[in-house]
């Protein structure tokens, strides 16, 4: 897919990993429209843009990913907007041991809610011309990540939802490719959350182990991420991909056996 003139929505964009992701996108050429639950952040980051690429190329929308009245709202605005939606990107996401509900709520109830609202307009049944998707998961997706069994489970939700939705997707001819991203430690405020008890409730006492685990890893930048997203949405070969970006081996995909393809 060639971004010159598409599309985007991306949630969580106005910081870390999705902010990065927005001046990939507009750097390729896209239109992009910046939902997230921070307005001040959120308004301060199209100011920048705007500045590089012109107010025409950005829209910002305050919007919390778990309100579905919100949700649908961003997506009217953006269609009123921008007359279509190529591309969604479900970044938004915390880790919040103490509050585990929400971390449930945000990563996991968010990203299907945010997947199924988009496939709402870019369905070809529904008269959308197709598109990508992109869930962003984490390394903890794929493997526990120890101290953190809420963020964990909502990322693993998040693989297999994602997957599973893809080869849907794929029976049922959507016209949408769905794939997910699998970072490790990446340097973003979400990153410092282990030094908050607040976040991390009674795992908080084991952040000394979690820092561990991170020198271990090592710490990425958010724009391998953003350069990782770019090269699945640019890839039309790619649904149902599961893609992981190390300090150690870059990006990369995670292996599977050949799933059932059901017939819709």
């Amino acid at each position: 897919m060639t971004l010159t003139g598409k599309v985007a929505l991306v949630t969580g964009a106005a910081q870390g990993i999705g902010r990065s992701m927005v001046e990939e996108l507009l750097a390729k050429g896209a239109s992009v429209v910046m939902l997230d639950i921070n307005s001040e952040k959120g308004k301060a980051c199209k100011e920048t843009q705007d500045i590089k690429f012109g107010s025409e190329k950005t829209l910002f929308i305050h919007a919390d990913v778990t309100n579905r009245d919100q949700m649908k709202d961003a997506f009217k605005k953006t269609i009123d907007h921008f007359k279509k939606l190529d591309i969604m990107i479900n970044n938004a996401g915390i880790n919040n041991e103490k509050h585990w509900k929400k971390t449930i709520n945000v990563n996991l109830i968010g990203t299907i809610q945010g997947t199924y609202l988009a496939l709402e307009y870019m369905k070809t049944q529904n008269g959308g011309e197709g598109g990508v998707i992109i869930n962003m998961s984490s390394l903890a997706g794929l493997m526990p990540a120890a101290y953190q069994p809420s963020y964990t489970a909502s990322k693993y939700g998040i693989v297999g939802f994602t997957r599973a939705i893809a080869a849907a997707s794929n029976a049922g001819e959507y016209g949408v490719r769905i794939n997910t991203i699998c970072p490790a430690f990446v340097d973003t405020p979400l990153l410092k959350s282990v030094d908050n008890e607040e976040y991390m409730g009674e795992y908080f006492k084991y952040k000394e182990n979690i820092k561990e685990m991170m020198n271990q890893y090592g710490i990425l930048e958010p724009s391998l991420v953003a350069e990782g997203m770019i090269n699945l949405v640019e890839d039309t070969s790619l649904n149902g991909a599961v893609m992981k970006v190390t300090c150690s081996e870059g990006i990369h995909f995670e292996e599977y056996a050949p799933q059932y393809e059901p017939k819709m």
